[in-house]
């Protein structure tokens, strides 16, 4: 099965998340499908702390992907912002 899931990047202290898509059945920093956006939870002020492909993880979901639980709810925020936005 296709999972979309965060995989752990960045120092010790210093975390940093890729949201990519991958078969579950590979391990968390194994190798991905597609890259399809990240989440920085200690992102300075200027920095952006959320930015996803949302064309490209609707493509993923229409083809079966499932999303873990921290993924569905990054994206259910980042289309929430989006719409606010326009």
């Amino acid at each position: 099965m296709v999972t979309i899931r965060l995989t752990r990047r960045g120092a010790r202290n210093q975390p940093f998340y890729h949201l990519v898509v991958t078969d579950s059945r590979k391990r968390q920093g194994g190798l991905s499908l597609e890259h399809v956006g990240f989440f920085n939870p200690i992102a300075r002020r200027s920095e952006p702390k959320l930015k996803l492909d949302l064309p490209r993880i609707d493509y993923w979901l229409s083809q079966g992907a499932q999303q873990s639980e921290r993924v569905r709810s990054l994206v259910a925020s980042y289309r929430k912002q989006a719409s606010a936005i326009t």
